[in-house]
């Protein structure tokens, strides 16, 4: 299991109020940080955390997906993410070319990293 994964980030600030309104709907929230250094994202059973890049070469775009609960739970983070300044990478819906009841939206953080939130039946082990 994953107990966290760190991304760079190339406005920490801006970065935080992003996620923590696309988190809302899932009610991730930060549990700890640094301003302006970094910030750490309770996920469940894990931690997603963010840091002021110094160099431009730390901001490499990535994909990384997030498990949600429920197909509504994929809607609502996909709309808080839109609102809070992402941008669309593939609207709320079925993706049966990964597994038969895979769904799932995609959305550019504010770096351009392709956000992904998932709901997939067998997946669902305990979240």
């Amino acid at each position: 299991m994953i107990d966290h994964v760190t991304m760079a980030v190339s406005d920490i600030e801006r970065s935080k109020r992003f996620y923590e309104q696309a988190f809302k709907p899932l009610d991730y929230e930060v549990s700890f940080g640094d301003e302006g250094s970094f910030w750490a994202f309770d996920i469940g059973k894990g931690l997603f955390e963010i840091y002021q890049s110094k160099e431009d070469k730390d901001l490499t775009h990535f994909h990384i997906a997030f498990r949600a609960p429920s197909r509504d739970k994929v809607h609502e983070f996909y709309e808080a993410a839109i609102a809070a300044g992402g941008r669309d990478n593939g609207k709320p819906g079925p993706r049966p070319q990964y597994t038969e009841n895979y769904y799932a939206c995609f959305v550019y953080d504010p770096d351009g990293n392709n956000i992904e939130m998932v709901h997939d039946i067998w997946k669902d082990w305990e979240m």
